[in-house]
């Protein structure tokens, strides 16, 4: 399985060999392989100083195409012909129990190399240029039963890494592994570790585990074992107790039947349709749709639960969230956006909208409107079945209603019939707060009746000139 690395990799094993030092392939490309997955990160580690790394990569590269941000971790990297690879040497890692950055010290053995690796089945190497397998410890077998466990004791593991807790729930996202029990019951007794490392690292986990195959087993797995409480605390937060008369559902569990429903319904991956799998921006929606319902229960008379407001609470705790997990802006204002609008639609459920009410539907939700469809359609997760389907015929409806008009006019791109300078030219009046309110005007009228033609704006628009002269 290993000969069909790129013919570079094996040169670049023959030029180690040569030298008289020790390359390996390492981590997560030899696991994929075994698996029969492919690997585009190519991630080796050496016996070689990164000096002795850096000369050996410039005659490799043949154009000295190398890169070496890594250095002070022992990690440079070069590209050569389109096969892209990263060297580290030996090492060991561990935290300070108050610090956020790894102390990085070089090992000597391949062996103890791998034996400071996240998972046994991360803890397999592929020496180059021999391809000799080495798997100290039984990696292929726990890869063999999708079995998740440190190679020294887990809860050494977890104190040199406390990021490594959360790269086993990543892993049971994306791989559909299980957690041994005893790492498990380290990862609880630790969790509260996972404080010292940085918010990007912890960020850049999380997405993974969010676009992974198995999102909901690794976020339940998030909030069994306390990691969620330090990380994502409105997660956990979202298991109410549920009132005697059972008068809402658990919003926990319905969160995260959302974020399935949300997930069948992204566009096949490859296929360049709206939503296309894994879409970040949709699967965080429908976990955070919910955010603010803990904040805003109420018990009213007769025992109803009401959570008024909880999507606007709910995208302000979203930005924050977001912003404190260093998500970046564009990110961050999508998904609380969406978090905002997902409620939008119940009032077309109770009695249809008129033209203009479908029309600021689609303005508000922006380029975000095929977001909102899906999130919208996700977030029925009734047991009553002719619920269920009056709902998805009522937005049957609205979408169909939406692709109407948009056949009768730009719905996506409402402008006014006159823009700012044809205001001034009909006016005249020059640039200032009249032509915006002017414009605010035109706007409002062309939601409200459609597109009115240059002609009926320009009367529209002395008729509103006048009437706000007199005042």
């Amino acid at each position: 399985m290993f000969t069909a690395l790129p013919g570079e990799i094996h040169d670049l094993g023959r030029r180690f060999e040569a030298a008289g030092l020790e390359l390996a392939l390492v981590g997560g490309p030899v696991r994929d392989a075994v698996l029969g997955r492919s690997s585009s990160d190519l991630d080796f580690t050496t016996s070689a100083l990164p000096e002795q790394t850096e000369a050996i990569l410039r005659e490799w590269t043949h154009d000295g195409a190398i890169w070496d941000m890594g250095r002070d971790f022992g990690t440079l990297g070069g590209i050569r012909d389109g096969v892209k690879v990263e060297i580290t040497t030996y090492r060991t890692e561990s935290y300070d129990p108050t610090s956020r950055k790894p102390q990085v010290a070089y090992g000597d053995t391949l062996e103890g190399d791998l034996s400071r690796r996240d998972f046994t089945v991360n803890a397999m190497a592929v020496r180059l240029p021999s391809l000799e397998l080495v798997d100290p410890f039984d990696g292929l077998a726990d890869l063999s039963r999708t079995l998740l466990r440190t190679p020294v004791g887990p809860e050494q593991s977890f104190t040199d890494d406390p990021l490594r807790m959360m790269r086993a729930v990543r892993f049971v996202s994306q791989l559909g592994f299980r957690i041994e029990d005893s790492t498990a019951d380290a990862i609880e007794a630790l969790a509260e570790r996972i404080t010292i490392v940085s918010a990007e690292r912890v960020r850049e986990e999380l997405v993974k585990l969010v676009l992974g195959a198995h999102p909901r087993g690794g976020l339940e797995l998030l909030v069994e074992l306390g990691l969620a409480a330090h990380v994502l605390p409105e997660l956990p937060a979202l298991s109410l107790e549920i009132d005697e008369h059972h008068h809402h559902k658990d919003v926990y569990e319905h969160t995260l039947t959302v974020l399935d429903q949300a997930i069948d319904l992204e566009s096949p991956a490859g296929s360049g349709g709206p939503c296309e799998a894994p879409d970040l921006v949709l699967r965080l929606a429908a976990l955070f749709h919910d955010i603010g319902k803990p904040a805003t229960r109420r018990f009213e008379k007769g025992g109803v639960v009401t959570f008024r407001f909880h999507e606007t609470v709910g995208a302000k705790m979203t930005a924050k969230r977001m912003k404190a997990m260093t998500f970046d802006k564009d990110t961050t204002k999508k998904v609380a956006r969406l978090v905002e609008l997902h409620l939008r639609f119940h009032g077309y459920a109770e009695a249809p909208w008129t033209d203009s009410a479908v029309r600021r539907y689609v303005t508000d939700a922006g380029d975000l409107l095929q977001h909102l469809h899906r999130l919208t359609r996700a977030d029925v997760t009734t047991r009553n079945r002719r619920k269920a389907r009056t709902l998805a015929r009522a937005y049957d409806e609205l979408e169909a209603r939406i692709d109407h008009l948009a056949e009768q006019e730009e719905i996506g791109r409402i402008r006014p019939d006159l823009d700012g300078n044809r205001i001034m030219e009909v006016l005249r009046i020059g640039p200032g707060r009249d032509v915006g309110e002017a414009y605010k005007h035109l706007l409002e009228l062309r939601m409200e009746h459609g597109p009115l033609g240059e002609e009926r704006a320009i009367a529209e628009l002395h008729s509103w000139w006048e009437s706000r002269s007199e005042k």
